[in-house]
């Protein structure tokens, strides 16, 4: 990998890679995340690459040039952090994607793996802040025994537990001087509204901020970050006081809290300029994304010029510019530069683009539905098409730059992606809507993107395929017993498919979340989870149904899979499971495109 442009290929290598169809090079081609950089040490960095086959942290010192891989593991590893001195890289080691681990610390410039917290049990990760002074850290944790602990770790000294409870709760930023600990928490019980509190490193409280009671409304907050000046209490805060995500700054000291009001459509996110004297702003709206400059003290908004697409993240350097990881569903990822050109350039074969995203808006029983349309180049309906659902539920597609969706279409598919009631980006009231009924409300807004698929000449009735990952496999098998006669087939991927086994056995921070979403647990609502349970109406799928699960999945766990697997068995109805050895999905280059071919295959002999 290179700041510079590649050398040319020998001519054996250009005829390997033209003998790979263009769906499995948009796969293998060489991607790098967003490069993070050590806040006293600006050239020294930490990215995510694909280069070897399998995503791992990669050290990048930028005064040199020189690169080396950091983490060298069967099923990969991304979750990684620079210490602030940039002498040292903290990595999350799980077991084959079960996510429950520990934080291993390695020499920036090499060397031995060892544990960063020793005293410290393996747990699930609730955030991680490491203070500048080189000897302190603050770790947060969460198990099924102890709920969401955070400890203060010195070098030399035993782990202090400084906060537990059971429900879910995670380290947010330290303050510059490392004397202010932010957390996020949601003690009141909704784990989709976040309540703050700021701490001492003793565990007092220092302040608490709360609009999860905002009159009848129930409201979040987020940590972004303290300023990163010494001595400076402000706190950049995200709230949703105007109905969608925006910054404001909260003076711990003081109290006083900063109304930016940045007059801008659509959620807006922020993080500091290295100097304090600005923000640098992520404006996101109807699934595109763009960046601008924020001056605290004219109170000014400057664009920042980035192309047409999506931004999945950016950051201001020491000098003013601004680095980001840019593409649109046409064009493959770079990580760009204000400065001008590309940041990190991989050698090897390049991804081929694919077509451009059309907008669709389509009225629903919840309000305007917004649904990102691909088709192939020149093709007429109407057309084999996949409706290809998001998970999460709370995130939401954009014109982005998806491996999967393009490999549909060069095998003759339309693709539709709907940005349901329960995703974000279009509003407080939008995400909030999915309560309760969980499930069958953004079903609903399906079935109405579904007619409207149908009606305008798009989508073959006859040939309409339902699925999804993670909440959009869940989503899948849902849809294929409340709506049998709406799809010809369905795939879902490390789907929700009994949702009370789910609950039982997946990690703490989602059943906070999933009692949040139902109003209680399965014992308290049982109704509200038997309603939203695939498993309930998995006699009434008629389409042949193809699945693949992770056997090592903290979230969407197996034994709930094969209660359902053994259900459509039981009748004989069609269909094929494909297990395999990670978590919830792989970072496996090789496993992904296995994942989409039997996937493809399937759809080809059902529908031929």
């Amino acid at each position: 990998m290179s700041d510079a442009a590649t050398t040319t290929p020998h001519p054996s290598d250009l005829t390997a890679e033209a003998a790979v169809p263009d769906w499995e090079r948009r796969f293998r081609a060489p991607r790098v995340s967003l490069p993070d950089w050590a806040e006293d040490a600006p050239d020294r960095a930490l990215f995510v690459s694909n280069a070897t086959g399998t995503y791992e942290l990669y050290a990048w010192d930028r005064a040199s040039g020189s690169r080396r891989q950091v983490t060298d593991r069967p099923n990969g590893t991304t979750d990684g952090v620079l210490t602030p001195d940039g002498k040292a890289i903290w990595w999350f080691a799980d077991t084959d994607g079960d996510e429950f681990g520990i934080w291993m610390r390695q020499p920036f410039g090499g060397g031995d793996d060892a544990p960063a917290a020793p005293g410290l049990e393996p747990s699930y990760p609730g955030g991680l802040a490491i203070g500048r002074d080189g000897i302190t850290s603050v770790i947060g944790r969460s198990t099924d025994e102890d709920g969401s602990t955070i400890h203060v770790v010195r070098a030399g000294e035993a782990p202090a537990e400084i906060y537990r409870h059971r429900e879910s709760a995670g380290v947010g930023d330290l303050s510059h001087d490392g004397t202010l600990l932010a957390i996020e928490h949601t003690e009141h019980g909704d784990a989709m509204h976040s309540a703050l509190r700021v701490l001492r490193l003793d565990g007092t409280t220092v302040a608490e901020l709360d609009d999860t009671k905002n009159g009848t409304v129930e409201l979040g907050l987020e940590v972004l970050g303290f300023a990163p000046v010494d001595g400076d209490t402000r706190l950049l805060v995200g709230h949703q006081r105007r109905g969608r995500w925006e910054p404001m700054i909260w003076d711990i000291a003081s109290g006083e809290e900063t109304d930016l009001a940045i007059d801008l459509p659509g959620d807006v996110n922020a993080e500091w300029y290295p100097d304090g004297s600005g923000l640098l702003v992520a404006h996101s709206f109807e699934a595109r994304g763009e960046l601008w400059r924020y001056d605290l003290a004219a109170h000014e908004l400057t664009r920042i010029g980035t192309p047409a697409g999506s931004v999945s993240g950016a950051t201001a350097r020491p000098d003013g510019s601004v680095e980001y990881l840019w593409s649109s569903a046409a064009l493959p990822p770079q990580v760009r530069s204000t400065a001008g050109g590309v940041v990190l350039d991989p050698p090897g074969m390049t991804a081929p683009e694919s077509v451009p995203v059309e907008d669709a808006w389509v009225e629903g029983p919840g309000g305007r539905i917004h649904a990102l349309v691909q088709k192939p180049a020149g093709a007429t309906g109407p057309l084999p098409t996949v409706f290809e659902i998001h998970g999460g539920p709370t995130w939401h597609d954009s014109d982005t730059f998806a491996a999967g969706p393009a490999a549909w279409i060069d095998h003759g598919y339309a693709v539709v992606r709907v940005n349901y009631r329960g995703s974000t980006g279009y509003g407080r009231e939008w995400t909030d809507a999915l309560k309760h009924r969980v499930g069958l409300i953004e079903l609903e807004d399906i079935a109405a993107v579904r007619e409207w698929a149908v009606s305008s000449g798009l989508a073959d009735p006859a040939r309409l395929i339902l699925a999804g990952g993670s909440w959009g496999g869940y989503l899948t098998l849902l849809g294929l017993g409340t709506q049998p006669d709406a799809w010809a087939l369905g795939l879902a991927a490390v789907p929700v498919a009994d949702y009370v086994t789910a609950y039982h056995d997946e990690m703490e921070a989602l059943k906070s979340m999933d009692r949040t979403l139902l109003g209680g647990t399965p014992e308290e609502v049982p109704e509200r989870w038997t309603a939203s349970s695939p498993l309930t109406y998995v006699d009434a799928v008629r389409a042949p149904v193809y699945i693949s699960a992770g056997v090592n999945d903290p979230r969407c766990p197996i034994r709930q899979v094969e209660n359902y697997v053994d259900r459509l068995a039981a009748r004989g109805a069609v269909h094929e499971v494909y297990r395999y050895d990670a978590g919830h999905g792989s970072l496996v280059v090789e496993e992904r495109i296995k994942q989409v071919r039997l996937e493809i295959e399937f759809a080809e002999r059902h529908l031929g």
